[in-house]
C-alpha cells in the first residue's frame, strides 16, 4: 500500500522577524479533504504559518511543499508568489472591498490572472457562492450595509468562488459575537465538507479548534507541541503545556514517591496527600512533577474512601448553574483548584466544607519539568 501523500507539506519551516523567531523549524503534514487547526497563544506563530503558507510572507528556512494534482507529486512552491498558488483565504478583518457592492467583492478573483472567467460565468459562480453561505438577498448591497456575520459569509464566499485546492482561514469567528461564532463556526465545517476542500484554520480558541477540526497543531513560542484529533489532544497531551491549554485544567505540583512503568504514586507538594497516576512522562522517581487534573474529571465525596483514589480539600466556594456546580477546593497545600460537579440530585456544597476528591489514575497527567515538550519520548 502506497504513503498517502499530503497536499501540502512544511519542511524545516523557519521565518523571522529581526532576532525573534516567529516559526522555528517545523514540520508538518496537511492532507486532502481534512481540515486542520493551527491554535496556541497570541504570538505562538501560528498566523505566521498561515501567512507563510499563503505566500504572504517570505521565509528565511526550509520548504513549503504543494501537490499537482495532475503528477500526484510535490513540488516546492516556497518562493511562488502568492497570487499563483491555489489557495484563496478569509482574512480577521473579512477585507472586503468598501466601495464594491457584494457581487464586485466576490468576483473580483474571477477578473484576474489564470482565474478569469466570462461576465457570464462569473455572474453565475458569484450567485451559487452566495447560496452555499445562505447569502443570496445580499448581492446587491456594500459591505457598509452589512452585519458582522453577513460581512464574514461574503467572505467565504469570495474565497470558494474561485475553486481553490486549499482555503486559509485566519481567526475568521473573532468580531462575532459568542451565539453568532458558534452557529457560523458549525456551518461553515458543514460547508467546507461539503465542497470537499482542505482547510486550514487558525485560532487560539480551543473550543473553535475542537468543534471545527479533523486534526490540530498546538504551537508554542515557534514550535509545534502536538498534533492528532481533537479527542487525542483532549485526553492524551503530551505535555503539561498542552493539557493546561486544552479544555480546563488544575495544574497541581507534585513529588514522585513510586514509580513503575509509567504509573506512580503523587504526592501533593509539602505534604503527605498521594494519589495515583497511570500516565506519567517524563520525570524521574522523587523528583517534582507537573500534574493536570481536569475539573470535569474529579469526584467528589463527603466521606473518605480507603479504596478509592483520594486526597482531600476544602471547599472554598460552590456556585450552582443549573445540572453543574462550580466548586472552588483548597488542597492541604494550599493550591486551590476547580471542580466542575454534576448535580442532578443532591444538594450543593457549602463554603468550609471538608471534602474528598475522586481522581482516575488514568486521568491524572504528570509530566517532567513545566511546559517541556516529549513528544518524542
Amino acid at each position: 500500500m502506497s504513503e498517502k501523500i499530503p497536499i501540502i507539506r512544511l519542511e524545516n519551516l523557519t521565518k523571522k522577524f529581526g532576532d525573534v523567531i516567529a516559526v522555528n523549524n517545523i514540520n508538518l503534514d496537511i492532507y486532502e479533504g481534512e481540515i486542520l487547526t493551527l491554535l496556541g497563544p497570541s504570538g505562538c506563530g501560528k498566523s505566521t504559518t498561515l501567512r507563510s503558507i499563503a505566500g504572504l510572507e517570505k521565509v528565511n528556512g526550509g520548504e513549503i511543499y504543494f501537490k499537482d494534482q495532475n503528477t500526484n507529486t510535490l513540488n516546492p512552491i516556497t518562493d511562488l508568489a502568492a497570487r499563483k498558488r491555489d489557495m484563496a483565504m478569509v482574512f480577521q478583518s473579512y477585507a472586503l472591498w468598501p466601495h464594491m457592492s457584494v457581487q464586485k467583492n466576490i468576483e473580483f478573483g474571477l477578473t484576474i490572472g489564470k482565474r478569469r472567467v466570462s461576465k457570464e460565468e462569473r455572474i453565475e459562480r458569484v450567485k451559487n457562492a452566495l447560496k452555499m453561505v445562505y447569502a443570496d438577498e445580499l448581492i446587491n448591497r456594500k459591505p457598509s450595509e452589512l452585519s458582522g456575520g453577513q460581512q464574514q459569509r461574503i467572505a467565504v464566499a469570495r474565497a470558494i468562488v474561485v475553486n481553490p485546492s486549499v482555503l486559509l482561514l485566519d481567526e475568521p469567528f473573532s468580531n462575532l459575537d459568542a451565539k453568532l461564532r458558534v452557529e457560523t463556526r458549525s456551518e461553515i465545517r458543514a460547508l467546507i465538507k461539503k465542497i470537499g476542500l482542505t482547510a486550514i484554520f487558525v485560532t487560539h480558541d480551543q473550543s473553535e479548534a475542537l468543534s471545527i477540526s479533523d486534526r490540530i497543531a498546538i504551537m508554542n513560542e515557534g514550535l509545534i507541541e502536538q498534533i492528532g484529533s481533537p479527542i487525542e489532544i483532549w485526553q492524551k497531551p503530551h505535555n503539561s503545556f498542552v493539557g493546561a491549554f486544552i479544555g480546563e485544567a488544575n495544574l497541581v505540583e507534585c513529588n514522585i514517591k513510586t514509580m513503575k512503568e509509567g504509573k506512580a504514586l503523587l504526592c501533593l507538594h509539602g505534604t503527605d496527600e498521594c494519589f495515583k497516576s497511570n500516565q506519567v512522562k517524563g520525570v524521574k522517581l522523587h523528583e517534582k512533577a507537573q500534574v493536570i487534573l481536569r475539573p470535569q474529571m474529579l469526584e467528589v465525596y463527603r466521606e473518605k474512601d480507603p479504596t478509592k483514589n483520594q486526597i482531600s480539600g476544602k471547599v472554598i466556594e460552590s456556585m450552582f448553574m443549573g445540572t453543574v456546580e462550580y466548586i472552588k477546593v483548597e488542597l492541604p497545600n494550599n493550591i486551590i483548584i476547580t471542580i466542575h460537579r454534576k448535580l442532578l440530585t443532591g444538594t450543593p456544597l457549602e463554603a468550609g466544607e471538608m471534602i474528598f476528591l475522586g481522581i482516575d489514575p488514568d486521568q491524572a497527567y504528570a509530566y517532567g519539568g513545566e511546559y517541556k515538550t516529549l513528544i518524542n519520548n
